[in-house]
């Protein structure tokens, strides 16, 4: 058959049709083992596939396989020619037998895959991303995360152009085919759904290293990056040891496979991909060094390396049922990263980060448009689901479920559901109740956190009787409506709480962790002799967002003396919340008890300097507007500049002092990581007080810094003031830089968070510039994505901002519909806006809604934004 083959029977594929959970239905065929033959090209690469399939049950149906932009050249059944039919994009093929071996051979065009989904070119390098639909992309297949296999691939290509070729699993023979081509057989010995199939072919180098496991096992490591990168490798790889070892001692968790091997691409949609055995990375997350790379970038790289090893046994060798029950690996993978990098550096302020993650991606998610469960009941296109939502709440249900249990009982159950699923494809209820049946504890109220949507409001009050020596704290929870949700059951809350004494600043007993399972409750606290301070949701137990009733000076005594240090961190920044808010809304704001809490914590002898740093930390801008009924960015921004601008000016000698304590840009202990992290928050505080001082110590900082924390720090400050430092630290920065796309990435990321009144006009030049493009993702997130997160600038009056994100949108849909989909949501919590910004938003969401050849992607976060 031609490569131009097409069916005329074939009718169009059906657009925006909508998927629900409740008619999910097992496969009618199962694909035991895979054999594919690939020969590599950039213009024209061909896939040969061998499906051993078996009828799964007493039907009569036909193979249905999926496909996408695939050119069918041939297909047979058994080696003779298959009854075949195209309806829409899949190939359903008619089998009278029970079993049958299906053969299929399909051209595609890896260089024109501008969707980055499926195989497609980076860098001259050939790879692929299959989740969670993107197999269907190189062959016709099932293409459903319970269908598992066992795969063998055959990759044949150029020498020159690919001298190393891997896929998934474990090199079995090598060789050269004539012609200058040489070919690499590469055999799985683990079933796996096809999202976690894996090739590269590039001119690529190993960082290789070696890992003994608990049982004795040598396992080959290998960091695979171009020649000039491999000095950036170092980091990733200790990190992976570091990770490979964690996971055997806190999970009991060895590495299966001879081979681990990593590949970093500088064209990816995401973060990174969990293949088997072969993890596809985007290269942020693997390449760093001291000039390059902030202690963020080597944090981050140390827990994606981390959460992509980790989903070695939750999320391949257990993997979902179905992209509803995607949380499963990935709220628990989430979990089990933090944990790792808790572990790693300092677990208070690691739970800090977290918080703050949660609070503004997460929390906006719930009380908007685009609020859905943990566990959705339904989806257009799948990919719009790898959200907050999905991620971090999902993994905030897995803590809880540790903190219900206890260390020992959730370890129980872990173990028990590894055991149980291994090999399998599994629900989100088969996790939960691994958990009951290894510890006897009844969770199904906790299920509840799976189905319904939004975030709890708790309401705590507590009072004190001095003559009874007797506390009593008044609880109550409620779940506010979300779409398609309403009048939703009370959900149980652990709540981790204790009482200190306001006189003595010591606890008063122990912790209890209150379990909140109804809408109200009463919970009695003996031996209270003094006035007590609530410290409730201690290292945020729970999820929720909390309104406690509070006596006058309580939320300063708890910022001096709670030794919880997140409940410490919330009680400072409650502090800053009351004077924001205040002033937001126009009223007289009180800024002593914050500067003196500021005071307090430069001063203190015991506090690291990474707490510090979180402590003096005002909250950012979107989330001071999640705490009003309607948001003024303006006002937000004139309330939030205010506090700065004091805390600077009455603490200027107590910052400057902080600033000037630096750490060697080698050292990347937690302590030396702390102290650069405080210094640029004390610049950007002193900044805030004194411009022109703290131009001049930020252009200091700028031009002696030794790593690129320092350096980034000085350039986030100089970025917002209008200072002829601001211009030469950008054009040095620019001209040291330039051809390091990376590090190029934080140039275009600077400009489109700096707080100026042109930054508009300078985000609309640098979408022009010549170093910038829509055709790699990190590229356009790093302008459009913080442009969009930058409150005050995006939400400009005029409206320009929207129409910008809007124009880029629509721009970027036509080449990758996954990239533009996930800014849209910067568009759809318009109903919280003041009526004007909202219906400039609201009319640019109709445009794109309007637009014709919108994307399924665009099309489902667009429509339900209006909705």
């Amino acid at each position: 058959m031609s490569d131009t083959l097409v069916h005329p029977e074939a009718p169009a594929a059906p657009e925006h049709v909508a998927i629900h959970r409740k008619d999910y239905r097992p496969p009618d065929w199962l694909v035991p083992s895979i054999a594919l033959e690939v020969d590599l090209d950039p213009q024209r690469t061909t896939v040969r596939s061998r499906l051993m399939v078996t009828r799964n049950g007493d039907h009569g149906r036909a193979l249905r396989l999926a496909g996408d932009e695939l050119t069918p050249l041939e297909v047979r059944v058994d080696g003779d020619d298959a009854d075949w039919v195209m309806d829409g994009n899949d190939l359903v093929v008619t089998i009278e037998r029970d079993r049958a071996e299906v053969e299929t051979t399909v051209a595609l065009v890896p260089a024109a895959n501008t969707k980055l989904m499926g195989l497609y070119a980076s860098g001259g390098i050939l790879c692929t991303q299959c989740e969670s639909e993107g197999f269907r992309r190189i062959a016709f297949h099932p293409d459903r995360p319970d269908v598992l296999s066992v795969y063998s691939v055959r990759m044949t290509a150029d020498r020159a152009c690919f001298p190393v070729l891997l896929a998934n699993g474990n090199l079995v023979a090598a060789g050269e085919a004539g012609g200058g081509l040489h070919w690499a057989q590469w055999d799985d010995p683990f079933p796996k759904p096809s999202y976690l199939f894996a090739m590269v072919a590039g001119d690529l180098q190993p960082n290789r290293d070696r890992f003994t496991t608990m049982s004795g096992r040598e396992v080959e490591l290998a960091i695979w990056v171009r020649q000039i990168d491999l000095p950036k490798t170092a980091h990733a790889m200790a990190s992976l040891k570091a990770a490979m070892r964690w996971d055997e001692e806190t999970y009991g968790r060895e590495y299966d496979l001879d081979l681990f091997n990593i590949v970093a691409v500088d064209d990816f949609n995401f973060g990174a991909m969990e293949n088997k055995g072969l993890n596809i990375f985007n290269s942020r997350y693997v390449l760093a060094d001291q000039d390059t790379a902030t202690d963020s970038d080597f944090d981050n790289i140390a827990g994606v390396v981390a959460h992509e090893y980790f989903h070695n046994w939750s999320g391949d060798r257990v993997t979902c049922r179905d992209w509803f029950q995607l949380s499963l690996k990935e709220g628990f993978t989430v979990f089990r990263d933090q944990s790792f990098s808790a572990d790693m550096g300092s677990a208070a302020v690691k739970r800090i980060d977290d918080v703050r993650v949660l609070r503004a991606a997460q929390f906006p998610e719930d009380a908007g448009p685009l609020a859905h469960p943990v566990r959705p009941e339904t989806y257009i296109e799948i990919t719009n689901f790898y959200t907050a939502t999905v991620y971090n709440k999902g993994a905030e249900l897995i803590r809880m479920m540790r903190t219900i249990l206890g260390d020992e009982a959730y370890r129980k159950g872990s173990d028990l559901y590894f055991d149980r699923h291994d090999g399998q494809a599994a629900t989100c209820e088969d996790f939960v109740r691994a958990m009951e049946d290894a510890s006897g504890v009844d969770l199904g109220q906790f299920r509840l956190w799976y189905s319904q949507a939004g975030t709890p409001l708790v309401d705590a009050r507590l009072s004190h009787d001095r003559d009874a020596a007797t506390a009593t704290l008044e609880l109550s929870q409620s779940i506010p409506d979300t779409p398609g949700q309403t009048g939703k059951a009370p959900m149980l809350l652990p709540l981790r709480t204790a009482l200190i004494g306001s006189d003595s600043g010591e606890p008063i007993g122990e912790e209890r962790l209150i379990l909140l399972g109804t809408a109200t409750t009463t919970v009695r606290f003996d031996g209270v002799t003094e006035p007590p301070l609530l410290s409730i949701n201690r290292d945020f137990s729970a999820p929720v967002n909390l309104r406690v009733e509070r006596r006058d000076g309580e939320l300063e005594r708890l910022a001096e003396v709670d030794p919880d240090p997140f409940a410490r961190y919330e009680a400072g920044q409650e502090l800053m919340y009351r004077v924001l808010l205040a002033g937001a809304s126009g009223e007289a704001a009180d800024t002593a008890p914050v500067i003196a809490a500021a005071r307090g914590t430069l001063v203190s002898d015991t506090l690291d300097p990474a707490f510090k740093s979180e402590a003096l930390s005002l909250p950012a801008e979107s989330l001071i507007g999640d705490r009003m009924q309607w948001v003024d960015p303006e006002a937000i921004h004139r309330s939030r500049d205010t506090l700065r601008s004091a805390i600077g000016s009455e603490l200027g000698e107590l910052l400057a002092a902080a600033q000037a304590v630096g750490a060697a840009g080698h050292d990347l202990s937690p302590k030396a990581k702390g102290i650069r992290r405080l210094r640029s928050v004390a610049l950007s505080l002193m900044a805030a007080g004194d411009p022109l001082r703290g131009a001049a110590a930020a252009k200091a900082q700028f031009d002696l810094a030794d790593n690129m924390t320092d350096r980034q720090g000085a350039l986030l400050v100089l970025a917002s003031l209008d200072s002829p430092e601001r211009e030469a630290a950008f054009d040095a920065f620019y001209i040291r830089y330039r051809d390091d796309s990376l590090v190029l990435d934080k140039w275009f990321a600077l400009q489109a968070a700096a707080q100026r009144l042109d930054t508009i006009e300078v985000v609309e030049k640098l979408a022009s510039h010549p170093d910038f493009t829509v055709r790699n993702p990190n590229r356009w997130r790093a302008l459009v994505g913080n442009f969009a997160a930058n409150q005050w600038c995006f939400h400009d009056p005029s409206g320009r901002g929207y129409r910008f994100l809007a124009d880029m949108i629509l721009g970027v849909d036509r080449i990758n519909p996954q990239v533009a989909a996930r800014q849209v949501s910067s568009l759809g919590r318009w109903r919280r806006l003041e009526p004007v910004r909202a219906a400039l938003m609201q009319a640019e969401l109709e445009r794109i809604v309007q637009s014709p050849g919108l994307s399924r992607d665009v099309f489902e976060q667009a429509s339900k934004s209006l909705a």
